[in-house]
Parts: C-alpha cells; structure tokens; sequence
C-alpha cells in the first residue's frame, strides 16, 4: 500500500515543474520532428512522379481491356 502512495506522491510532485502550455510544447516537438526529416531530392521526386503515372496508365488500361472484353462477351451473349 506504501508503494501506490508512494508513486501517487510523486507524479504530483512533478505536476508543477513543467511550466510550458501543452500547446507551445506540441509546437516545440513538432519543430524538433521536423527538422529531423529527410527531404527527398527534386531527382527522387520526379522519379517518383513519373513511376507512380506509369502504373496509373497501366491500371488504366488493364480496367479499359476488362470493361471491353466483358462488354464483347455480354453481346455475344444477348
């Protein structure tokens, strides 16, 4: 039981310490998250670009030649 006390003293010992509004210190350690990113290079960016139209081409046209051939195929039908 000394233990829970214990433990309930302490986190409101430190209750006060911390003199910073939530939200000046979310706006800190979004600053400091940043600044660690690594941005990618105008190269990998159109790399990237150009890789990502290519498969929207292609899965364009795999849907276009499905919607043709099940269109043959429902005329066939009827």
């Amino acid at each position: 039981m000394k233990r829970k006390e214990k433990v309930i003293k302490d986190k409101t010992k430190n209750k006060g310490k911390d003199k910073k509004p939530r939200k000046e210190k979310f706006l800190s350690s979004v600053k400091q998250e940043i600044k660690k990113v690594v941005w990618p290079s105008k190269k990998d960016v159109l790399k990237y670009t150009v890789a990502t139209l290519i498969f929207c081409i292609i899965v364009m046209i795999f849907f276009q030649a499905l919607d043709l051939g099940l269109s043959v195929i429902k005329g066939a039908i009827s």
